[in-house]
């Protein structure tokens, strides 16, 4: 599992023209499966995410987590983030997740991330073709593997 966040002053999603989601200051977190994922990448994952500190403190120091901050989290599903460039420059998905698998692993992780969290969790729509807007905050963005573990 990957997931892309950006710290944000504001974020949204829509769908069609129909907003699904949007926070104010926090984090806008771009989330990717492949098919070897399951609860373990679930569980390190939500936990890291919730205890990146990467807000400020009052001195100016990145020593808040998102939730010491009181900011949000809007999620967003992304397969792109496994994609591969090796060969020409026609990405290929092989490595992500398909819908069947990726969607549960999706929504458990929406669903861990809201229970670490302590509230709801905004979200995209899994699948759909989504317009997100979001005005990065620092700019502070961070791609984590829980394959890597960095």
């Amino acid at each position: 599992m990957r997931i892309v966040l950006q710290r944000v002053s504001k974020a949204s999603v829509t769908v069609a023209g129909l907003e699904t989601g949007s926070i104010d200051r926090g984090l806008l977190v771009l989330v990717g499966c492949e098919p070897s994922d399951g609860p373990n990448d679930i569980e390190w994952l939500a936990s890291k995410l919730i205890g990146l500190r990467i807000f400020d403190d009052s001195e100016g120091a990145m020593n808040h987590s998102v939730m010491e901050s009181g900011g949000d989290i809007l999620l967003v599903s992304q397969f792109t983030l496994f994609a591969s460039t090796r060969k020409g420059t026609r990405p290929s998905w092989h490595r992500a997740a398909k819908p069947d698998i990726a969607r549960p692993l999706y929504e458990a992780f929406h669903k861990r991330v809201e229970a670490l969290l302590g509230r709801p969790v905004p979200t995209g729509e899994f699948g759909a073709d989504m317009q997100v807007s979001l005005v990065n905050e620092g700019p502070v963005t961070l791609v984590i593997d829980s394959k890597a573990r960095e």
